[in-house]
């Protein structure tokens, strides 16, 4: 399987609901709170399209023009599209758009048990700063890290 990335827009709203509540059925954003996302002028959506045509994986980043920092907001894969380098290719293209909006400081947070996120977020940089107790529904604590945005390497070496 193969995917195009492209960027997200309300158009795809029903497809990322569909995706986001299935995968957080507990902690699903709002089709309000996914439209707001959207429309942002502040954030910036990637979507996965296979080649049957399905978005199976969403991304998104909030990070305004001059304020030096950003948030990754989301990153979601499908069951049947995880293992394959999604979320990395997702989370290396916000990065990029977060360097390119001037941002020098990525957050995000990541479930306390969800260790293969965690791996993969370190594997790229991230560093654990703080706990968020109760974070997320059921009382699930939350890891916040950060990302000092690198600087783009060139050249070859």
């Amino acid at each position: 399987m193969t995917w195009q990335l492209r960027r997200a827009t309300l158009g795809d709203l029903d497809a990322l609901m569909a995706l986001e509540q299935e995968i957080y059925p507990e902690d699903a954003w709002s089709a309000e709170n996914m439209a707001r996302e959207l429309a942002g002028d502040h954030t910036y959506y990637l979507a996965a399209v296979g080649d049957d045509g399905a978005i199976d994986a969403y991304a998104g980043l909030l990070a305004p023009l001059g304020t030096g920092q950003g948030d990754i907001q989301t990153v979601t894969v499908a069951p049947r599209a995880r293992r394959q380098g999604l979320a990395r290719t997702l989370l290396l293209q916000l990065i990029n758009e977060a360097r390119r909006r001037g941002a020098e400081e990525l957050f995000l947070e990541v479930r306390i048990d969800n260790e293969g996120a965690t791996a993969l977020y370190e594997e790229l940089g991230f560093e654990q700063v703080a706990v968020r107790k109760g974070y997320y529904k059921g009382g699930i604590d939350a890891v916040s890290m950060k990302l000092t945005v690198p600087t783009p390497r060139t050249g070859i070496g």
